[in-house]
């Protein structure tokens, strides 16, 4: 395995952390500035939305993500993750948490700098449907 290739792993892990902290300011500085979050059913999001949204939802629930790479690609300047997620959504006022799971593809961009950005998102995560007694 490659220095960049570490690079990602390593930013991947710091994100899904500062996902299960609610770090806004932390997951900020991972992400370049044009990035675009794809979510099913939904418009895209750029940084500022996200900037709204997450605080926003991290106020309703708390949220605790699995994420399981399966792939790492880089090439050049470019390179791109296949993950596989599990989401839980614990309201914050009681009442069910609520299990997503699926898939996500993520495309990372390596910065002037140095520094792997995180710069387009895709998931397909969906409710797991509870089995009945």
């Amino acid at each position: 395995m490659g220095p960049d290739e570490r690079a990602i792993r390593e930013l991947h892990s710091t994100w899904t952390d500062a996902v299960n902290a609610g770090d806004l300011g932390r997951l900020l500085t991972m992400m370049a500035d044009g990035v675009v979050f794809l979510n099913p059913g939904r418009p895209p999001l750029g940084r500022d939305e996200f900037s709204a949204v997450f605080p926003a939802a991290l106020q309703q629930a708390r949220i605790n993500c699995i994420s399981e790479l399966e792939e790492v690609v880089v090439v050049g300047d470019v390179a791109y993750t296949r993950s596989r997620d599990s989401l839980s959504v614990i309201p914050r006022a009681g009442g069910e948490t609520m299990q997503l799971t699926g898939d996500r593809l993520t495309v990372y961009r390596k910065h002037p700098d140095g520094r792997w950005l995180l710069a387009r998102d895709a998931h397909t995560l969906s409710p797991v449907e509870r089995l009945s007694s």
